[in-house]
């Protein structure tokens, strides 16, 4: 059992339920849940004032959790330290990186946290990447969130990380996602990833446009636009 709390951010994850169910299950005690919150930053500060302590697990509501995960020896965040990102395994494109990966977490860091397109690149303090792999993101549970995956990590990759990667490793993400071809739907987590590239060239110059990429309405318009409602649930 960890000694650490835990909070499941989900949305509109069609398995977030039962990946509670198993968080709950190898964190041990109780896993919070917050649900449905329109505003990604929005609901990230509020999962802050779900918790007692000042680090806690926060986990996406599409992250399967190792069972295997050694929660009991996970150490606390050093002095200066705002969050620690283990990797997940990606189920359509052969990755293994932070994305979508288990958090531990600072509620000061969130509390304070700034502006950025990636929300959680606007903690102050520094980000610790975790080079253990603690799960899966399954973010391929339909259509439009295979896209929708796809389309808003590759827009953030090309627009340039906030997290300081070089333009190589994202260049090798960016090109990995495109070729996504393993698991459910990954075709259209490949779509998503190209439709995500034009959206950032399109959205260069204009800041303001890039926070689409974290309005799930706006997101869900385009999906349909782009494959129509047909294409929502596979």
């Amino acid at each position: 059992m960890t000694s650490f709390e835990a909070v499941q951010l989900s949305y509109d994850e069609p398995l977030a339920s039962s990946l509670h169910t198993r968080l709950t299950r190898v964190l041990g005690g109780t896993v919070k849940r917050l649900h449905g919150v329109r505003g990604m930053r929005r609901a990230y500060r509020l999962t802050a004032e779900m918790v007692d302590t000042e680090q806690f697990f926060l986990a996406d509501g599409d992250f399967a959790i190792d069972p295997e995960f050694p929660t009991a020896t996970v150490e606390p965040l050093s002095d200066g330290v705002a969050m620690r990102v283990w990797q997940a395994v990606n189920p359509v494109n052969g990755l293994t990186y932070g994305y979508g990966g288990l958090k531990l977490i600072r509620r000061s860091a969130l509390r304070e946290m700034g502006q950025a397109v990636d929300v959680l690149a606007a903690l102050p303090g520094r980000v610790e990447f975790c080079r253990q792999t603690a799960g899966a993101t399954r973010f391929n549970q339909s259509p439009f969130h295979a896209w929708k995956a796809g389309f808003r990590e590759c827009a953030m990759l090309a627009r340039g990380s906030e997290y300081g990667m070089t333009d190589a490793s994202a260049q090798e993400r960016i090109a990995a996602w495109t070729a996504s071809r393993d698991g459910e739907f990954a075709a259209y987590a490949a779509a998503g990833a190209r439709d995500g590239l034009g959206f950032a060239k399109a959205a260069a110059r204009d800041p303001q446009r890039f926070e689409a990429l974290n309005d799930p309405p706006w997101l869900y318009q385009h999906f349909t636009t782009l494959y129509g409602e047909q294409a929502v649930t596979g």
